[in-house]
């Protein structure tokens, strides 16, 4: 596909997340799909009943209920024994997971750029909440093994943080992996399959050093999931009762209907190059292969949805023309990832 040069500056915290969005995202908070177990006492009020100190209901006592809960006018009143239910507080974790690998930067902005301001924008929900927020992101070319002939790829993290003190923090490692992903966008050489699974499995490979294991919370991936097949590997990060996991997909306008490329030459016998393998391709672009690509390009996403609903994954679809702020104030609202 031909990848329009990005020409998005993107060098601050006020271009990643403009005053006028952030004052928009103020009033949002994360939600999630499941009933979650906080670890650390947060400033979210759970669905599960527990006990803090906001009274909730009254349920029947049954052996092994502490006696102190037993409300004892009820005892006089009925001579039932009833203990009294309380709302508890509940921490919620949020990491971001995104795909900076070199596909990403098809378009204009690119969608790693995209992907970059999305994650922005709900890590700092999760900030000024005070929601533990962690980020990682995987895919970026390091240097070539020339004795295996293929390129390593790059997994990088941010440690968890808490509140609005930490937006800055979030941003320059954002704008720090942008721009590394943006000096190395040209290295081919990988194989896009097997780079994706072995970033989901060591995202939840149990050692210590991961960011999903043990979490309780939301898990969202940002990526283009341009793959030769949906992955399997996103089990790895899904069907955990502690974990509500979102595959939010990003395509450039371009890449979901390539008729818009023809004023930028796509038309006629060309030579495509694979961003990521580095493979090239002789084809001839007319109106009926721009048809049965948009055939296989649907087939794809559907497939992918199906993945994903096999995981309990909810999947979303946005172009990058969408604007940001449309995305986290209309489409992620109504998908339930935020409130």
């Amino acid at each position: 596909m031909l990848a329009p040069r990005d020409t998005t500056p993107l060098k601050t915290l006020e271009q990643l997340l403009p005053p006028s969005l952030s004052a928009r995202l103020d009033a949002l908070d994360l939600l999630s799909r499941k009933v979650l177990s906080g670890k650390l006492p947060g400033e979210r009020r759970s669905k599960r009943r527990g006990r803090s100190v906001e009274f909730d209901d009254f349920r029947q006592y049954v052996p092994g209920d502490d006696l102190r809960h037993i409300d004892w006018n009820i005892v006089g009143r009925l001579d039932r024994l009833f203990v009294k239910l309380f709302r508890e507080e509940e921490d919620l974790s949020l990491t971001i997971v995104v795909d900076a690998s070199p596909s990403m930067h098809v378009g204009d902005p690119s969608k790693l750029v995209y992907a970059m301001q999305l994650a922005m924008a709900l890590g700092y929900i999760g900030l000024v909440n005070q929601n533990r927020v962690s980020v990682a992101a995987f895919g970026a070319p390091i240097a070539d093994d020339e004795e295996l002939g293929t390129v390593r790829v790059d997994l990088r993290r941010l440690a968890p943080m808490r509140g609005r003190m930490n937006t800055r923090r979030l941003a320059d490692f954002l704008l720090s992996t942008l721009h590394t992903a943006q000096r190395r966008s040209g290295t081919a050489g990988i194989d896009p399959s097997e780079n994706f699974d072995d970033a989901m499995r060591t995202l939840a490979r149990g050692d210590g050093s991961n960011l999903t294991t043990g979490t309780r919370g939301i898990t969202v991936l940002i990526s283009d999931f341009l793959l030769p097949a949906p992955p399997a590997s996103l089990r790895f990060i899904a069907g955990s009762p502690t974990l509500d996991t979102y595959a939010v997909q990003v395509l450039s306008p371009g890449e979901l209907d390539p008729a818009v490329l023809t004023d930028d030459g796509l038309v006629g016998d060309l030579r495509l190059t694979d961003m990521e393998t580095g493979r090239g391709h002789e084809v001839t672009v007319t109106p009926a292969t721009i048809a049965m690509y948009r055939r296989n390009l649907n087939q794809s996403i559907t497939a992918l949805k199906s993945r994903c609903a096999a995981y309990g994954i909810a999947h979303s679809l946005i172009s990058t023309s969408t604007d940001v702020e449309q995305v986290i104030t209309g489409t992620m609202r109504r998908g339930g990832l935020l409130r």
